[in-house]
C-alpha cells in the first residue's frame, strides 16, 4: 500500500556495514517480513552467511569497504541483477572514535568522515541515480546518533560526521520533492563496543538519567527501520530518536 505521498513500500534494501550489531539486526528483521536484502560490510560474519544460507533468493551479501565508491557502485549494481532494481537503503556502516580531539591526529580525523559522511553520501548519491532513472520512488534510512544532538567528550569527529548526516537528510527529503522519503535514526548509546569508548562510570551516568532505566537495544530500533522502509507514513526529513529519553 502506498504513503500518503505515494511511496510504496521498500522491496530491495541495500544495508550497508549488515554483518552485525544494528546492521545485523535489521537484515533479520527485514529478511523475516519478506523483503529483499543485500547486504554488504568489510568483513562478511558467520552470522550474515547464515543468513545468507537460510534466505538464498532473498538475501545478497559481499565483502565490501563503503570507503571503496568503485567496489559498492559494482556491489549495487550486481543486486539489481541478482535481486531487482533497489528502492530502499539504509546507511548504517560507521567507525566510531574513542580520543578527545586535541589527540585526534588529522589523518584520524579525515578516516572518520570519510567513513561516516563522505562515503555514505557518495553512496546514497549513485543508488538514487539509478533510483529515479528507472522512475522508481524509494526510501533511505540514515543511521546516526543521539551524538549529533547531545555533546559526549572523546566523539568529536564522530558526532560532527552524524550531525552532518542528519542535515543531509533534511535537504535531500526537500531536494527530492516526495519521490523518496528520506529519514534519520538517531539510536541512544548501545550496550557494545561503540559504547565502551565511554567507560563504565559515563555509562552508569546515562542510564541513571535515562527515564526507561536501560541503554537502547538494536531490537528497540529495529522496529523504527522497519515502519519508515515499510509502512504507510508521511514522516519524511526527520531524526527520529530512539534512547529512552536519556537527552530531554
Amino acid at each position: 500500500m502506498s504513503d500518503a505521498l505515494g511511496v510504496p513500500p521498500s522491496s530491495v534494501v541495500l544495508v550497508s556495514g549488515g554483518s552485525r550489531g544494528l546492521g545485523l539486526a535489521i537484515v533479520t528483521d527485514l529478511l523475516a517480513g519478506g523483503v529483499k536484502v543485500a547486504a554488504f560490510a568489510r568483513t562478511v560474519t558467520a552470522e550474515l552467511m547464515a543468513l545468507a544460507a537460510k534466505y538464498p533468493d532473498h538475501l545478497h551479501v559481499g565483502s565490501v569497504d563503503v570507503n571503496d565508491a568503485k567496489a559498492t557502485q559494482a556491489f549495487v549494481k550486481e543486486v539489481e541483477e541478482k535481486l531487482g532494481p533497489i528502492d530502499g537503503l539504509v546507511n548504517n556502516a560507521a567507525v566510531g572514535q574513542d580520543s578527545l580531539h586535541v589527540h585526534t591526529s588529522a589523518e584520524q580525523l579525515a578516516g572518520i568522515i570519510q567513513t561516516n559522511l563522505t562515503s555514505p553520501l557518495i553512496l546514497t548519491r549513485f543508488v538514487l541515480r539509478r533510483m529515479l532513472a528507472k522512475g522508481l520512488k524509494g526510501r533511505i534510512v540514515n543511521v546516526t546518533s543521539i551524538c549529533a544532538q547531545r555533546g559526549y567528550p572523546g566523539l568529536v569527529a564522530y558526532s560532527a560526521t552524524k550531525g552532518g548526516l542528519d542535515a543531509a537528510t533534511r535537504s535531500m527529503a526537500r531536494e527530492l520533492g516526495g519521490r523518496v522519503l528520506v529519514n534519520s535514526v538517531a539510536p541512544g548509546f548501545f550496550a557494545s563496543e561503540m559504547s565502551a569508548v565511554l567507560g563504565q562510570t559515563q555509562l552508569d551516568q546515562i542510564v541513571r538519567r535515562t527515564p526507561t532505566g536501560h541503554l537502547t537495544e538494536p531490537e528497540e530500533v529495529v522496529p523504527v527501520v522497519r515502519m519508515l522502509l515499510l509502512d504507510n507514513t508521511n514522516i519524511n526529513g526527520q531524526v527520529l530518536v530512539i534512547d529512552g529519553a536519556a537527552s530531554i
